[in-house]
């Protein structure tokens, strides 16, 4: 990844929150074939070694549990907030009219080694867990024990767990760090008109660094 200094993000919080509040990740591994993805919700868990854990689990149907060499490597990508920075949002476009378009965006690679976990505890505690965490936010919140005990077996021999022990986080948030402070707050302004309070937060809540683009 493309990495100017001003836009790197050291801050082990800030990764953590990042993959937490964003955890359908893109796995990436290489194959025989070339490159492949994967589209996974990802629980993590910081207590997990040095670097903290991904767990989650895939279809039984689904070849990557047997395609993967037990530790060999892979790339996570979590994304977060995210949009189009038009320059007319810029105070400063009026002045001069040397601004361009541009895309802001937060993202995380979680690079680490994948094993495969096909034992029902494993699995069945990822699921116990990944919906408690989901779950949290709903008013009546579903219970792996709603659901008839043979009926969540049935399902449960369906998918099998999967464990990315992860050796390095590295993020990066592109957030108009290089622009001076009215232009980023137009850009702000220009999100939040759009209904994106989610980017527009984002760059209130990141310091100014100066120079340099993406």
């Amino acid at each position: 990844m493309y990495l100017p200094s001003q836009f790197a993000e050291p801050r082990i919080e800030e990764l953590h929150r990042i993959v937490r509040d964003n955890p359908l990740g893109i796995m990436v591994r290489a194959t025989p074939d070339g490159m492949e993805a994967d589209h996974l919700p990802f629980l993590f868990d910081p207590a997990q070694g040095p670097h903290g854990a991904l767990v989650a689990h895939v279809a039984r149907a689904n070849p990557v549990w047997r395609e993967v060499a037990d530790g060999a490597r892979v790339l996570v990508i979590f994304r977060g907030a995210q949009g189009y920075i038009s320059p007319n949002w810029y105070p400063g476009k009026q002045e001069t009219h040397r601004y361009v378009p541009t895309w802001n965006y937060e993202v995380v690679h979680a690079h680490g080694t994948i094993h495969v976990h096909d034992d029902e505890k494993f699995v069945r505690a990822v699921v116990a867990r990944l919906t408690r965490q989901h779950e949290s936010r709903q008013a009546v919140p579903w219970k792996m024990g709603d659901a008839p005990a043979d009926y969540l077996d049935q399902q449960l021999r369906n998918i099998v767990g999967i464990e990315i022990r992860l050796a390095r986080l590295e993020g990066k948030r592109k957030l108009n760090q290089h622009h001076r402070p009215a232009d980023r707050e137009g850009a702000i302004q220009g999100l939040a008109g759009q209904g994106n309070h989610g980017l527009a937060q984002a760059m209130r809540d990141t310091a100014r660094p100066t120079a340099g683009d993406a």
